[in-house]
């Protein structure tokens, strides 16, 4: 399917004739055409979140109308175009989408025009859930985990123990609704899936370095703990090993559809000693000997 269909030209007029042009740039970027949103189009509705004169709350809406399209390409694009707002334009977009009540309702959504179609709907379902995750996290949290700083004196090192043990299991989730998108390279067969499966990767990389870095920081503090939060970061360490298998999983799929592999971090197991020394400090905290275990 190449080019423009009438419904779309008569979209965007609509929007000419009312004076919208940032309506007018969300259907231009969210066309029945198989490709991902136009580059233009998404850069003049990141520029415009910047623009204190511009109705975020009126994009955020287009947006959602886009949304309730009957076409999966439709759907697809105007998630990966909010997607991609989210991430890169300002952060009011994102704080009105975490103000709503409900954001993306798509767990319904079915394009039964095709097989095509009904194999991108299973992705579009998946796809909305995560983006009202993110959405969530955000409002849990009031910053957005893609966002903040990494590294030794980022967010999520300096973190109280109280502020740790809260937000580790908003991203925890945040990170499982994106695994949850479960794709295989073979599903990654047009241009608007793989534009959604870029956006997840680079989202992954962001939530991966903060939870690494939040661990480090339950590590450091763990020894220090009172005894609830000792079994609460326990049980935060041992979810944080089995999700590990599965983001190596998602970057395995990252790496045979041709991403870069200089772009993929490394992920390091943790020895299993480590796990056993957590478990043997909160077993004394707890008054139990070691043959109870």
């Amino acid at each position: 399917m190449s080019g423009q269909t009438l419904t779309d030209r008569i979209a965007a007029a609509q929007y000419t004739l009312t004076g919208s042009e940032v309506c007018r740039a969300v259907c231009k970027a969210t066309t029945h055409e198989q490709t991902g949103p136009k580059k233009k189009h998404l850069e003049y509705l990141i520029q415009a979140t910047q623009e204190t004169t511009v109705n975020v709350p009126q994009m955020a809406d287009t947006l959602m109308e886009r949304a309730g399209n009957a076409s999966w390409v439709v759907v697809f694009k105007a998630l990966i175009t909010t997607h991609h707002i989210m991430v890169n334009g300002n952060e009011r977009f994102l704080q009105f989408l975490a103000s709503r009540n409900t954001l993306f309702n798509l767990s319904n959504f079915l394009d039964k025009t095709g097989s095509h179609g009904y194999d991108m709907s299973t992705f579009i379902r998946r796809y909305s859930r995560y983006l009202n995750e993110k959405a969530f996290a955000y409002r849990q949290m009031s910053f957005d985990f893609g966002r903040v700083k990494k590294g030794a004196d980022g967010v999520m090192r300096t973190m109280t123990v109280e502020k740790l043990l809260k937000g580790m299991p908003t991203l925890q989730s945040q990170i499982d609704a994106l695994l949850d998108f479960e794709i295989h390279p073979q599903d990654l067969n047009n241009g608007v899936i793989n534009a959604c499966f870029l956006l997840l990767f680079k989202d992954l990389i962001k939530l991966y370095a903060c939870y690494n870095d939040g661990i480090i920081n339950l590590l450091e503090k763990f020894f220090q703990m009172k005894r609830s939060q000792c079994k609460d970061g326990l049980e935060i360490y041992k979810r944080f090993l089995t999700r590990m298998t599965r983001v190596s999983e998602f970057f395995k799929i990252a790496e045979q559809v041709g991403i870069d592999k200089n772009d993929i971090p490394e992920l390091t197991q943790a020895p299993e000693s480590l796990l056993e020394s957590l478990e043997t400090h909160l077993n004394t905290l707890e008054g139990k000997k070691p043959e109870d275990k």
